[in-house]
Order: structure tokens, then sequence, then C-alpha cells
């Protein structure tokens, strides 16, 4: 949430008063889009993604607070877990070779983040869950140790009022019981920003919601936890259970989860924000001085501390989010579908397929989600995170037949996405050789059916075949993985198997 909170109880007039000035937010946040007050076009994007931390042998190091000291950057953050860090990128404007800087940039700072971990005998790892993580890892005791963690465990814990149960049926099957969220720490993920003007807001995230399984299809690199094989993209499921402050009644009544992929296109980024206020009780009730109105009256700008603080424990994933910048409101959409990694260069593909997709469909003049119900947009982001880039999609024929036809993700990418990508990075003033270049990371991923999670899985199975027993199976991927992921090449070219069996196949010169 990026607030500093003070640890400390709530009594129900701190919930009431809270109450109170988010409704005054939400009517401030009207007033400025009334007036027209927010920034203009900027083309600016941002990035964040969170990493873990892991030994030489693969397994979780609860050790970020001891590296972040080492660090010594507001770069980077804690997470939800100790073995958590997030690296946060200075906001770019789209356009020139903006990626080629994405990628220098990240590549730098994680590779410091690395040697200054390594001296605590750690490192990073960008993965969407590390598969090695156990039961045991997912403790209260390795929260990090920041004041709004705990309380945003004992808040969610309260009002959910029970354990939380974990069941996951994919490959495997998994069922767990939780006394705390910390096992929401195992998901590391991306986060895209996109800043957006209050005219072009709905467009934008309708877009978002319309590809979010196509980004997950392509970009799934989360298939284990607890030493199952579970989805493709497993962060989602578990993300939502991990999350749940809703006790089994109040699911069998329908009542919305904190997790959320929504349930409608929407006309504006007040309907979402009005929506997160409507439906969710604050987890969080802590007021800040600001009145809001009376702000607004003297001809200032409210930060909106209240509802920017909500809006960050409802976990929609895809996000409004308001920020204020030199004194100017500011509108982003927030894409959180991506799992981390694998390397520096697929998450700057993704990103460089995200934001020509979305620019592209923004501008049809026959919108995609006016022809794809919102509840097919739903059932293909749930088919992605199972089968990952082997999912078959819904998605509206071409021409004026109409109606929706069945494909598969990989196609759907090459024959109709990967050119309204490129249309969109045209559109952004992209460099041809940025666009070409990432572009051509996906259109490959998809060519070849790879992504983090194909070559997690056939790698631990190849493992399995040598031998190995199912825990170590799994810690020499990671120790496999964590290699190649520093080495830089896309995950498209990484060499199936262990290190050990890789070399034997290759043939020694005579």
């Amino acid at each position: 949430m990026g607030e500093k909170v003070v640890a400390g109880g709530f009594d129900l007039s701190d919930r009431q008063r809270y109450r109170r000035k988010l409704h005054e937010c939400l009517e401030g946040l009207e007033r400025l889009l009334a007036e027209k007050r927010f920034d203009r076009p900027k083309n600016m994007m941002g990035l964040e993604i969170e990493l873990n931390l892991a030994g030489a042998d693969g397994m979780p190091r609860m050790v970020n607070a001891q590296v972040l000291e080492r660090i010594a950057s507001t770069d980077f953050q804690t997470e939800l877990g100790m073995f958590n860090l997030e690296v946060n990128v200075l906001p770019h404007r789209l356009g020139g070779r903006v990626f080629d800087q994405l990628a220098e940039e990240l590549s730098a700072g994680l590779g410091y983040a690395h040697r200054q971990a390594a001296e605590i005998d750690a490192g990073v790892v960008m993965i969407g869950i590390l598969p090695t993580i156990s039961r045991a890892d997912l403790v209260t005791a390795n929260l990090s140790a920041v004041d709004r963690y705990s309380l945003l465990n004992e808040q969610i814990l309260m009002m959910r009022g029970e354990d939380f149960t974990l069941d996951i049926d994919g490959v495997e099957r998994l069922i767990w019981t939780s006394g705390s969220i910390v096992p929401e720490a195992a998901c590391t993920s991306v986060q895209l920003h996109l800043q957006v003007t209050p005219a072009r807001f709905s467009a934008v995230w309708n877009a978002a919601q319309a590809v979010a399984a196509v980004q997950i299809a392509v970009g799934a690199n989360s298939p284990f936890l607890f030493g199952r094989e579970l989805w493709r993209e497993s962060r989602p499921p578990l993300f939502t259970q991990a999350t749940d402050t809703r006790p089994p009644e109040l699911q069998a009544q329908g009542v919305r989860p904190r997790t959320w992929f929504g349930e409608r296109w929407v006309d504006s980024a007040y309907e979402l924000f009005a929506e997160n206020v409507r439906y969710f009780p604050a987890l969080l009730p802590i007021c800040d001085e600001e009145d809001p109105l009376r702000v607004l009256a003297e001809g200032g700008v409210p930060g909106l501390q209240e509802l920017v603080l909500h809006n960050g424990t409802v976990y929609r994933w895809n996000r409004p989010v308001y920020g204020v910048a030199d004194g100017v409101p500011h509108l982003r959409v927030e894409n959180r579908v991506l799992p981390a990694g694998p390397t520096v260069a697929d998450v700057v593909a993704n990103a460089a397929f995200y934001y020509g997709l979305v620019r592209t469909l923004a501008d049809e003049p026959r919108p995609v989600w006016t022809r794809l119900p919102f509840a097919e947009a739903e059932a293909n982001f749930d088919a992605a995170c199972r089968y990952g880039i082997d999912a078959r999609l819904r998605w509206p024929r071409r021409g004026r037949a109409g109606g929706l036809a069945s494909v598969p993700a990989v196609r759907l990418v090459l024959d109709e996405l990967l050119p309204m990508a490129a249309a969109g990075l045209d559109a952004w003033g992209i460099e041809p050789a940025d666009r070409d270049h990432y572009l051509g990371i996906i259109e490959e991923r998809c060519r070849r059916r790879v992504n983090g999670a194909t070559w997690q899985v056939d790698t631990y199975h190849r493992a399995l075949a040598a031998g190995l027993e199912r825990d170590e199976a799994l810690a020499a991927t990671t120790r496999r993985y964590t290699e190649l992921m520093h080495k830089g090449d896309p995950v498209h070219t990484w060499p199936v198997g262990l290190a050990e069996e890789v070399s034997a196949s290759v043939p020694v010169a005579r």
C-alpha cells in the first residue's frame, strides 16, 4: 500500500469516522472530475516488481531487512514476507527506446541487489512463486517487521473470524489451513502503471481487463506451491484465498471477495472507486487530518488519503489509482496480473506487449468489450491461470459474422494481438528496433509454446525422471532457474533440465 501505518487498535467510532471520510473523499473526487482538474496526457508509465530472496540451496531466506540495509536505496522496499523485496522503477515517458532503457535500469538495479544479498548468503530470485517455499516458511513470525503488515493481518483475520482454507485443484490438489495472511507473501508479481486522463480511463481499464487472460497465458510463471504442481499460474487462486475476508456463509450469499476480477465493464474511474467504498468494509480505518472538501473549497488539491488507503486494500487485478504529483491530480490504471520474471528481458517484453495492446484496443471504434461479455473475460482469466500457454480463450470473431470463437491463446496472440500490440507501440512512438525485439520475445514464446511455467514443469519432471525426490527436484529446478535468470536470456531460449544434464548432453570436442 505504500502507507506508513502506526500499530494500534481501532474502536467503533474509528470505523464510522473513516466511512464518513471515505464518502467525503468520493465527493472530492467527483468534484475534481467535474471541474476537469486532472493532469493532461503525458504518456507516463511505471513499473514495480516483487522479488524473492533465496540461498544458494534454492531455499527462501528471511533476511529482507538486512538486505535492504545493504542496498540503502529508496528504489527497494519491504514486502509482506521477510523473504520478499519490491523494486520500484521511476516513471518513464512511453516513446523512443524506453524499453531498452527500462531493461538497462532493471538489470543494473537487480544485479546490485543480488550482490548485496550475496554478502549474507542470499540472492534475488524473480519468479511468481518460489517452488521451494514451504508451509513452515509462511507463518506469522516471518511477516516483515512493518506495522502495516501486522495490522493488516490482524484486521483481515478479525473480519473473517476463522482460519483461511487454501484449496487449489490443479494437476495435483493442495488443501491447507492457515491462521494468517502470510501465504499471500508467496505471490510475487509485476505491476504495470499507465497514467491516463479521466476521459480515457474507462477505455484503458476495459481493454486491460479484456487482455488479462492473454497476459497470463503468455507470461505464466507460478506452477508450484508447497511441493504440489497446481495451475500454470497459481498466484491468482492463492492470493484470492489468502486474502478472503468472507467466511463460507458470506461466500454463499455472493458477497464479493477483496481480490476481485470485477463484474462489469465500466464507463468511468469514479465507478470503480465508488464500488470499492460501497462493497468493502475498511480494513485499516486510519483517518488523515486533511479535510478534502475544505481543501477543494480553498482551491487546493486534496490527497484523498482515506480513499487511497482503502483502495490499496481492495485487490483488483486492474486497479484504479488516484495520485497527486507536483500539485496536480492524476489517474492511473495499475495492471497487477503478471507474475515476476523469469528474466528482465521477459518482464520488459510483457510490458511492451501490454502497453502496445491496450493502446490499440482502447482506440478501436468498435471496442472488444462491446463484443465480449464480461463473464467470458473472467472465464478466460481463469482458463489462462489453469492452463497457461496451452489455454483456449473465447474471443470475438473478426468480420461481420460476429459472435465468439474458442481459440488457442497462442493463435490469438500470433494472428491478431501481436499486430495490434505493434500498432499500439507505433502509436506511442516506440522505436521500431525496441518494438520488434520485445514483441519478438512474445512471438517466440507462442511459436515454441514455452514460458516460465512450462520450463519449470518440464525441468522438474526431468529431475524426477533422473531419480531425484520431489523436494530435491524442486530445489534443483529453483537453483537452475536462478542461474539462467541471472544470465538474462529470455526463457524461451532456456535449455530444459538441470545444469548437469545439459552439460552432459553437449558433445565434447575432440
